[in-house]
């Protein structure tokens, strides 16, 4: 495979329709964490941002002839913008993708808004919703509550229950780990609603921030993370995936991980926030103030300018942008070093091991030995 010539084009536009949340999570990298800057931004992207956003993408699309394009829908809690007005979004960036370009819409809600009038719109223009939730109401509730302080879980099933009455608008579910909470048992309890995937994040720290733990010297995101794949994978009646184990598997094998937080592929996601501005990845927030502030726009500035800004030219050193330690392990190419936000500190920059260093290490070991013992060689190159 020959090298790009130039940075790798952006392919996921992430636009902060709505920076205002009907609940209170206190793990929110939005409006919980180092950058408040979210708290002082529209509400809501208006109609005129979203049709020169949708300018841009069309541009973007055009110049680098892009077959797929992903346009998430975000926030805050993106549904808190209407259902007039979330169709109105959906029209203009609909109607900007160039033909012979395939856009695909996807949302990611608390699940509380969902109603019969929400999935109609969503069918209309096939947007994916996935659904926020940290496990059964005892696991969700430690983090996951309203501003009132009460629990945010009964509102979360309903709407998870009425997405699944139309199984094809539903992406899935992400959950944040937490230690606190038993892993099989979170686990089996979202799997029982038949989500296509189940995405478990790890919570965002960095080494000025460490993640919390009990002894800080075992592996325990690690361990949490292994007990789920082994609960994953002794119910072969399963139809879901989980998308860090696989993707774990998936990079093992030479096959390129579908997500930016593992591997050494380029990540192509960039994020328009609600006043228009073009910025880094917005869990970044949870490094430091303005750590995803560019300065450019889409009133002003193309996508292409923003590839080539100093803080996004990381993205596309691969190997070369990781601390020594990084760059000589032999679990680089699946690792890639950890989850960018999850490398930094005030004196190195991002050039650290991930804080969660031990637990990939851990996680990945664990999950090779399981496909060798099953017949599978992780390090046989895809022959695709």
């Amino acid at each position: 495979m020959t090298e790009p010539e130039g940075p790798v084009p952006f392919q996921t536009f992430i636009l902060k329709v709505a920076n205002r949340c009907n609940i209170d999570c206190d793990y929110c990298f939005v409006f919980n964490s180092k950058d408040q800057a979210a708290r002082r931004l529209p509400a809501r992207m208006d109609l005129a941002v979203a049709q020169a956003a949708a300018r841009r993408i069309g541009e973007h699309a055009s110049a680098h002839r892009l077959r797929t394009i992903h346009v998430v829908l975000h926030g805050g809690e993106p549904l808190l913008v209407g259902v007039g007005h979330m169709a109105g979004l959906l029209q203009v960036v609909g109607d900007s993708v160039p033909t012979g370009t395939r856009v695909l819409f996807e949302l990611q809600t608390n699940g509380t808004l969902l109603s019969d009038t929400w999935l109609d719109l969503f069918e209309r223009y096939e947007v994916a919703v996935g659904v926020s939730l940290d496990g059964p109401p005892h696991a969700n509730d430690r983090h996951r509550l309203t501003h009132a302080g009460r629990s945010s879980a009964a509102s979360a099933v309903r709407g998870i229950e009425l997405l699944r009455s139309r199984p094809h608008l539903f992406a899935g579910l992400l959950a944040v780990v937490d230690l606190a909470n038993d892993p099989v048992e979170v686990h089996d309890y979202l799997a029982v609603f038949e989500p296509p995937v189940i995405d478990f994040g790890l919570p965002h720290a960095t080494h000025d921030d460490p993640p919390h733990r009990s002894d800080p010297t075992v592996p325990e995101y690690g361990l949490w993370m292994s007990r789920v794949y082994d609960a994953w994978l002794a119910r072969p009646e399963y139809g879901h995936t989980v998308r860090m184990l696989e993707d774990i598997v998936a990079l093992s094998s030479g096959v390129r991980s579908s997500v930016e937080t593992l591997g050494l592929a380029p990540p192509t996601s960039v994020v328009i926030e609600s006043d228009g501005s073009i910025e880094a990845v917005d869990t970044l927030r949870s490094v430091e103030e303005g750590a995803t502030w560019l300065g450019l726009d889409v009133l002003r500035h193309s996508f292409d300018e923003a590839l080539s800004h100093p803080k996004l030219l990381h993205r596309q050193h691969g190997r070369e942008a990781l601390a020594e330690q990084c760059r000589a392990c032999p679990l680089v190419d699946v690792c890639g070093g950890g989850y960018l936000p999850h490398r930094f500190s005030e004196a190195q920059g991002y050039r650290n091991p991930s804080v969660y260093c031990a637990d990939l290490e851990y996680l990945i070991r664990h999950v090779q030995s399981s496909v060798r013992q099953h017949g599978w060689d992780p390090y046989a190159q895809s022959s695709s």
